[in-house]
């Protein structure tokens, strides 16, 4: 039933294998940093990573996108955690994940073809500047806790000195090895040279720098069966719904945006439907296993696909080494320096950028450049969420602006003596105003035609505006005439529905979006 091992070629399996390898090494982390991010035990971040991990590679609709718990989820949560406890933390993550799967079931996961690409190109580069910001957070001082270090004025104390220096060190070897490897050989992914070099490197020098060790154990068993221990009643669901509602919003925007990118990295196309049920499910089993819900991780699923990894195997080798790494092997695994992880990171911003955005400035519509811009700026200093909807709501502003201006009009005088005005371009609630002063009322003689064949009626506005220009003209006692609009357009009409020539051969059949029953009440 599912493609878990892609045309089930030898070459296949091992690049999914050493590719599941690298991003389970990467993931380690990041899923403590977000565990701290969301005031929750590190253990709670490693679950949700490999359950969803798992679950979604498995049953997802992007084969190669790595899923765990991201810091987009763990930011909405915080607030719920400290408020109310980490038990009602995942009553919200298993709503979350049955809210995503009705959203998979109705397949509202194809609107995401609603976001512009000017909008795609700022959620990529904003999520480039992100990952990065976050890796400063690794050059922070730490106590054995895992806290952040500052001194008597409340500052935050940076690393420094031969630290500094050991650690910038171990960054560049990494990234130099991530860049120069592949031009040696393919047979083994970059980055998981990188991480064994770079591991290796540390413990044969003795080197001094910190390792994920001092981030936080992750050591622990396997995660267990446990219903969220919270009332089942009406005030549970008061306080669950709003923060599951929008950490299900976030996760899927997040995700199915990601799936676009791994999409044009890899030249095919994933099922956004599927993937939203496939999150949805993985949402749940996380709930319902003591992990703080995720999406798709962009940073991960880059180093996934750039190791080679592109069926669905990778996903799950990723996820099962996750897991061998909590179960036996945490003390290899917190040796790694946390340096090697953020040369990994930063390799991941250099090919996440859309470096070529800069060229298209000056070449693309200014607009297109500010939305880019704008999404990429709201990313960095709000929210991924609101940073794409406040682009496709600017994108649609700017289409509409455009499209309201072309709206124009034709004049000539028919054998009768009569004006007629032949409209072109689309009718509709931008566009209304200039619709109007098209016409001149006072010196049009009493005879007038519109004739709507080069036009298109689009919504309520639109009809609002043909009926009001009908009664401007009734109050100039002159006689009007609509001429092609659709069936549909002359039911909605009030005052000038009888003014409409009815022709059924050429009149066009279309849809107006507006609710008949509303209008018809309205009036």
């Amino acid at each position: 039933m599912f493609d878990i091992v892609s045309k089930h070629a030898p070459q296949n399996v091992k690049n999914d294998v050493l590719s599941g390898l690298t991003v389970a090494l990467a993931l380690v982390p990041e899923a403590v940093a977000f565990a701290f991010v969301a005031h929750v035990a590190p253990l709670v971040g490693l679950y949700a990573a490999f359950i969803m991990g798992l679950v979604a590679a498995v049953i997802g609709g992007r084969p190669g996108m790595i899923t765990g718990a991201t810091g987009a989820v763990a930011v909405v949560i915080v607030a719920l955690v400290v408020q109310h406890g980490v038990e009602y933390l995942f009553a919200a993550v298993i709503l979350m994940g049955l809210i995503q799967i009705l959203f998979g079931v109705f397949k509202l996961g194809k609107f995401i073809r609603l976001v512009p690409h000017p909008v795609f190109i700022g959620f990529v580069n904003g999520l480039a500047l992100v990952i990065f910001l976050a890796q400063m957070d690794q050059f922070k001082l730490r106590d054995a806790n895992g806290a952040v270090l500052t001194d008597a004025a409340g500052n935050t104390q940076w690393v420094s000195g031969e630290a500094l220096w050991v650690m910038s060190a171990l960054i560049i070897l990494t990234m130099a090895i991530i860049h120069f490897f592949p031009k040696l050989t393919k047979a083994l992914p970059s980055t998981l040279v990188a991480i064994v070099v770079g591991t290796v490197a540390t413990l044969a020098f003795g080197l001094n720098t910190s390792t994920v060790g001092d981030m936080a154990s992750i050591q622990g068993g396997l995660p267990t069966f446990h219903f969220p221990d919270v009332p089942f009643d009406l005030q549970t669901l008061k306080i669950v719904l709003p923060y599951a509602v929008i950490m299900a919003l976030v996760g899927l925007i997040e995700s199915l945006l990601t799936l676009n990118l791994v999409d044009e990295l890899t030249e095919t196309r994933g099922q956004p439907n599927r993937e939203c049920f496939g999150q949805g499910v993985a949402n749940t089993a996380t709930g319902l296993f003591g992990g703080m819900g995720g999406c798709a991780m962009v940073g991960q699923s880059i180093i996934n696909i750039k190791s080679g990894g592109r069926g669905r195997l990778s996903g799950i080798s990723a996820a099962l080494f996750l897991l061998s790494f909590i179960l036996v092997g945490s003390s290899l695994i917190e040796q790694i320096p946390i340096a090697v992880l953020v040369g990994v990171m930063f390799m991941v911003v250099v090919g996440t950028f859309e470096w070529g955005s800069f060229r298209l400035i000056g070449k693309i519509p200014p607009a297109d450049t500010l939305i880019g811009i704008s999404v990429a700026a709201i990313t960095v200093f709000f929210d991924l969420a609101i940073a794409v909807i406040v682009g496709v709501i600017l994108s649609a502003l700017v289409f509409a602006w455009q499209h309201a201006k072309q709206i124009n009009a034709t004049t000539r005088t028919n054998r009768m003596g009569g004006k007629v005005y032949e409209l072109n371009g689309p009718l509709f609630f931008a566009s209304v105003h200039h619709f109007q002063e098209i016409f001149d009322l006072k010196n049009d003689p009493d005879d007038v035609v519109v004739d709507f064949k080069n036009s298109r009626v689009a919504d309520h506005s639109a009809i609002e505006a043909i009926d009001r220009l009908a009664e401007r003209y009734l109050r100039e006692g002159k006689r009007l005439h609509l001429k092609h609009l659709s069936p549909e357009c002359r039911q909605l009409l009030r005052t000038a529905g009888d003014l409409v020539e009815v022709n059924v051969v050429e009149d066009p059949t279309y849809h107006v979006a507006v609710d008949k029953k509303a209008f018809k009440a309205a009036g």
